[in-house]
């Protein structure tokens, strides 16, 4: 088998087309969910906190001195990361729980309605009588 072909089969796997539309879509929850903590929730913390802005905490470990740039600690963008990975990882908890409830709810439902067992076939009736007569005679 040519590496070409192997590839091909690799690539066309139902698991790996899964897995590339799982990557695309997280990366697209996770610039919404960035979006939210950024512009919705840390404007009313920071105006909570005295007007702070998280995006600009820093600490300065040596000035800007002319066309250098001043080399800093930024701990607050690392806050804002934090902040997004702990609402990001609730959300995927919070529908993890609803698919969860969901796929229990629709298994207790199918052991809640009992099989009939079928009817036996018409061979089956006819050998048990045939046993039955038997166990008579004997």
């Amino acid at each position: 088998m040519s590496l070409l072909s192997e590839f091909k089969e690799f690539a066309v796997k139902g698991n790996v087309v899964d897995m590339a539309v799982g990557i695309i879509v997280g990366a697209a929850f996770g610039k919404i969910v960035s979006s939210l903590v950024k512009d919705i929730i840390m404007p009313p913390v920071g105006l909570m906190l005295g007007g702070v802005n998280f995006s600009d905490l820093n600490v300065v470990l040596q000035e800007a001195q002319g066309e250098i740039e001043a080399i800093t600690i930024n701990y607050g963008v690392f806050i804002q990361t934090i902040l997004d990975f702990v609402i990001v990882a609730f959300a995927i908890f919070i529908a993890i729980k609803a698919m969860n409830a969901a796929k229990r709810a629709r298994e207790e439902e199918v052991e809640a309605e009992p099989e009939a067992p079928p009817e036996p076939s018409d061979e089956v009736k006819l050998l048990s009588e045939i046993r039955d007569l038997m166990a008579k005679q004997s």
